[in-house]
């Protein structure tokens, strides 16, 4: 019986896996920089969690979430958002107590049932960003700006900022009164997902790929925000303007969640066609009190790691290699490798990167591998070398080797790595 990978799924290799490194390893820079600190959640939860957080009636919680009966019948959910895990989290160990605002981000992976393609599995990993505690338009700019800075830092250019309000519970029955006044006489028009929406949600319809076009005369939140709403969003397009980032009003734009409030946004690549967002997220003032914490204003982004890897794929981007060797023997017999066997454990035990093999090869066949391995010495023993206790240490960047004895070689490798030659 041969097994595969589940659908949807994907084995990260390797080869491949220097691009997820590169990725985290950026992110992780850049956040902590903007002050954030890291958080872990479960990977799953208890699936009301999600229902009172997403929404019932979105497509994530009505088709695409993977819940299961554990052994004592309750009902669990493997997260398909990272959002909802991390403020059951703030309210469960008190975090509002360790100072206003606290910033988180996180990595891990999510879980939809939706159809796989370029960018989208069924196990999917996002970089998530979370502040809590404060309501100030500048912290939806400084997100939205950090953000970007983390995507052209990775080498994307194409990108493009769009944004628009969602408003709030008091402003949002009107225009949810207008959306269904016009869209009702469109009612057999709509797809039968969105016929469902109609009474009970319409937002959700803007966004609907397949219903497009009727969305393009709808009524627009923008004219329906209550006037703290307003200040709010003429705050953050302000405070964008003094980053000098560049946006783009959408006025249609919703993200697929309920917990929405106010400011909302997404970070498209030009190059990546119908699935182009490649960062996304927006205000979500009321979640933490739906939850039974206290009131407390947050603003979170997300960022799909897969999705990014196929922009910088379109674009070309030549990821540095996370590959880090710094030493390579290339010994033959067993007596040279016995007696070298203690030289690999000293240089491992000063952080020098070392690979050792049991295996004989030919000299030509360990250079090979070495350089595949991008090592940047080889250690060459063979019985003269050990006869003599030297070693010939070869410098795989400039080709030149020297004779080094085997009681004096760590220190010259280490001296040498030190040095800068690394």
């Amino acid at each position: 019986m041969e097994f595969k990978a589940v659908r949807g799924t994907k084995d990260i290799l390797p080869d491949t896996v220097k691009v997820w490194q590169y990725i985290e390893g950026k992110a992780k820079k850049i956040l902590e920089c903007y002050g954030y600190q890291e958080i872990r959640t479960p990977i799953f939860e208890e699936t009301n969690l999600f229902v009172r957080g997403i929404g019932e009636t979105t497509d994530i919680v009505s088709k695409e979430m993977y819940t299961f009966l554990d052994k004592k019948g309750r009902s669990l959910t493997l997260r398909p958002e990272g959002t909802a895990p991390v403020v059951r989290a703030y309210i469960e160990h008190r975090l509002d107590t360790r100072g206003s605002p606290i910033r988180l981000y996180y990595f891990g992976p999510m879980f939809r049932y939706e159809r796989p393609q370029a960018g989208r599995q069924r196990q999917f990993w996002q970089l998530g960003i979370e502040v809590l505690g404060t309501s100030h338009p500048s912290i939806d700019a400084e997100v939205i700006d950090m953000t970007m800075y983390l995507l052209q830092e990775l080498g994307l250019n194409e990108l493009e900022v769009q944004i628009n309000s969602v408003g709030c519970g008091v402003c949002r029955p009107r225009y949810k009164e207008a959306l269904i006044r016009y869209l009702s006489p469109f009612f057999k028009d709509l797809c039968k997902s969105c016929k469902e929406k109609l009474s009970r949600n319409p937002m959700r319809i803007l966004d609907c790929k397949v219903c497009f076009d009727l969305k393009i005369s709808s009524p627009v939140m923008i004219e329906f925000l209550c006037d703290r709403c307003k200040d709010h969003f003429e705050g953050v397009k302000e405070y964008l303007d003094m980053l000098e980032v560049t946006f783009i009003l959408k006025p249609h734009l919703v993200r697929g969640l309920d917990y929405y409030t106010n400011t909302c946004f997404e970070i498209i690549d030009k190059n990546l066609g119908a699935q182009d967002a490649v960062c996304a997220g927006g205000r979500y003032d009321g979640l933490v009190e739906e939850f039974g914490g206290k009131p407390t204003p947050a603003f979170g982004a997300s960022a799909g790691i897969e999705r990014i890897i196929v922009a910088l794929e379109k674009q070309g981007v030549d990821v540095p290699s996370s590959t880090k060797v710094d030493v390579y023997f290339a010994t033959i017999g067993s007596r040279v490798k016995k007696k070298v066997f203690s030289l690999v454990k000293d240089l491992r035990k000063k952080d020098i990167s070392t690979i050792f093999e049991w295996n004989d090869k030919s000299l030509k066949a360990s250079l090979r591998e070495a350089n595949r391995l991008r090592s940047r010495f080889v250690v060459i023993i063979g019985d003269t070398e050990l006869n003599r206790n030297q070693a010939i240490l070869k410098d795989m960047e400039t080709g030149e080797q020297k004779e080094i004895s085997l009681s004096g070689l760590v220190n010259v490798i280490s001296n040498l790595l030190r040095r800068g030659c690394k």
